[in-house]
Order: C-alpha cells, then sequence, then structure tokens
C-alpha cells in the first residue's frame, strides 16, 4: 500500500496489511489509491460540516472591559479587546503578564502585600506608566531585552518562567512596598505557560494561562455586586473582585448558569465558578486587608453545593472563570448571548 493510502487508513485507526515482498498487481495500487480518496474525502467532509446550530439567548450586555497587566495591581478599563486564547489583549497591553515575585522567585500578590492594589497604570506609547503614593512614577516599556535575566519563578506551586524588568523596577516596587526585595518579571508568549490541567485538575478542557489565579477570562455581573451589598454595611467595589467582563442587563448570579456565551465574535465556555479568599477583603482605596468582609459574608450564602466541596472546598463562590473557544473581538456595549442548543 502506498503512502497516501497508509496513512489514510492509520487516519481511521486500521492497521494497515502486510503484504508479501513479491512484486504487487496493478490492482493493489489502484484499490489503494481509491482508499485513500475515500479517507481524504471522508476529513475533507468532517473539517466542512457545519457547527452545530445553537440558539442564541440575550441574557446581558457588557458595562465594562478591564485588563490587569500587573498581578494585584489596578486594572486599566479599555472601550474594546482582542481575546486572545491566554485572556484580553489591547496593543501590547496584556491580563496579568507581569508579576512580582521575591528574590527566591515565588510570587507576591495583595494577599501578602495588599498595597499593590494602589498601584494604578495607564498605557501610553508601549509602555506601562505605573503610579503610587509616595513615589515618582516609573515608565516600563512592553518589550524587556533578552539580555535581561530569565528567572525561575514559582505561583500557587506551579512553575513558570518571566523575563526579569531591570533593577529600576526592581528597586520601583521595593521602595513602594518597604518591606524586602522584589523584583519584577513579564512572560513572554513563548515560554511554557501554566496548564490548566495543572491548576485545576487534569479533568478539565485544556488551555494556558500566565500569571493568572486560573483562567484567560474572569465575569461578574453587576447585579450580583448589587446583592451582595444589600448585605453588607460597608459596600464592596466592583474592582475588589478583578473581573475582565462586567455583565449588566441581568438577575443577581444569572452567569452562574452560562455555560457557554457569546460576545462580538469571541466564544467563550465556562470552567468554573470562582472561590474567593482573602484577597476579597483588601480595600482597593486605601490597600488595607480586613480578613473579614465581604468574604465572611459571601460566606453565609454563596457556598458551593455539597457534591462539589472536594472542588472549591470552604471558599464561598463569586463570579464565573472561562476559558475561550473562539478567539475575537469584544467592546462594551456588546450583546452578551447565551448559546443554547
Amino acid at each position: 500500500m502506498g503512502a497516501a493510502g497508509s496513512s489514510a487508513v492509520t487516519l481511521f485507526g486500521l492497521s494497515a496489511p502486510r503484504l508479501p515482498a513479491s512484486p504487487r498487481p496493478r490492482w493493489l495500487g489502484v484499490a489503494a489509491l481509491g482508499l485513500a480518496a475515500v479517507a481524504l474525502g471522508a476529513v475533507a467532509w468532517y473539517r466542512a460540516r457545519p457547527r452545530r446550530r445553537r440558539r442564541l439567548q440575550q441574557v446581558g450586555t457588557v458595562a465594562q472591559l478591564c485588563i490587569y497587566p500587573v498581578k494585584s495591581c489596578k486594572g486599566v478599563t479599555v472601550s474594546e479587546a482582542e481575546c486572545t486564547p491566554m485572556g484580553l489583549r489591547s496593543g501590547h497591553l496584556r491580563d496579568r503578564f507581569w508579576l512580582v515575585i521575591k528574590e527566591d522567585g515565588h510570587m507576591v500578590t495583595a494577599r501578602q502585600e495588599p498595597r499593590l492594589v494602589l498601584i494604578s497604570i495607564t498605557y501610553e506609547n508601549n509602555s506601562l506608566i505605573l503610579e503610587a503614593p509616595g513615589v515618582n512614577k516609573m515608565v516600563l516599556s512592553t518589550k524587556m531585552p533578552s539580555s535581561n535575566t530569565l528567572r525561575d519563578c514559582r505561583l500557587f506551586g506551579l512553575d513558570i518562567k518571566g523575563r526579569d524588568c531591570g533593577d529600576e523596577a526592581a528597586q520601583w516596587f521595593t521602595t513602594f512596598l518597604k518591606t524586602e526585595p522584589y523584583r519584577l518579571v513579564q512572560f513572554e508568549t513563548n515560554m511554557k505557560a501554566r496548564t490548566s490541567k495543572k491548576i485545576i485538575s487534569p479533568s478539565v478542557p485544556n488551555y494556558e494561562v500566565a500569571y493568572p489565579d486560573c483562567s484567560p477570562v474572569l465575569i461578574l455581573s453587576d447585579a450580583s455586586l448589587a446583592d451582595l451589598n444589600k448585605r453588607l454595611e460597608k459596600k464592596a467595589k466592583m474592582e475588589g473582585f478583578r473581573p475582565n467582563i462586567v455583565v449588566t442587563g441581568c438577575g443577581p448570579f444569572e452567569e452562574d448558569t452560562w455555560d457557554e456565551i457569546l460576545i462580538g465574535n469571541v466564544e467563550l465556555k465556562k470552567v468554573m465558578a470562582c472561590p474567593r479568599c482573602i484577597m476579597t477583603t483588601v480595600d482597593p482605596d486605601t490597600g488595607v486587608i480586613d480578613r473579614k468582609e465581604p468574604l465572611e459574608t459571601l460566606k453565609s450564602y454563596r457556598l458551593c453545593d455539597p457534591s462539589e466541596k472536594h472542588i472549591y472546598k470552604s471558599s464561598p463562590l463569586f463570579g464565573i472563570y472561562y476559558l475561550v473557544e473562539k478567539i475575537g473581538n469584544f467592546r462594551v456595549g456588546d450583546p452578551v448571548y447565551r448559546m443554547v442548543e
């Protein structure tokens, strides 16, 4: 059997028959070519077949898009964004592609250094401009020289690389935080990313992220925040929950039921609910960690079903993590459609 016929048979999980070494009759060659044609035709049909038809049901509208370039620092709101497999992007501005680390490579977030949330970021001329109380602003190029050190980092128990952003950036964060020496690193797309199967479990669909906690996209509705605030003495702000997409025009926690959604030409698939931690108790205006609210109130009514306790344990759920099924673009004001069979 010729190469084309052999590969075609293998494609369909069949083992190629062993033929004698003597010269093959011409009809065998014709049969092989015929089989190859059928197989290749089947592959062409499979690839060209229409995708399953799904009904679109509008469930809300995009109220806000936010990119968080440096993990735990303030976000940058944008009017439109490209949605890549690794999250939101606007020009060279990427979501959670920068990370503060200790000198030994371990990550530093607002869980350890709450004042990180006071660092604001603007994006101009392919540079990040970082500002914080009591220090001069710093301009950081979005592309580091390849001569900069490649550092081994540790993020939630997983190894990942990062390009060191230089001594000036390291000194800036160290001076502002005033606790110990820190470095800033940047993820580059040619680096090995963290995989969903190692972050969550082998059973989840496969995708990759740089420095986000769990997934490329986090969605939360303003109705869910309003529902929480009805129960709080001191109202919580959306910034404290750090969603990439805020949806308006739906009921509280309706996002829990959106398994697959379409925004612009981007298709997103639900991964899991977002389990909340003490990070939510950091006041985004003062950088002070409370360690109680709004986490305690969320625990009073947003715990998981007992059947999912092995996944979420005692963490309350607020917001939904999504993976990117189809890349594309979306903007503020776009309808949010739930895709149903």
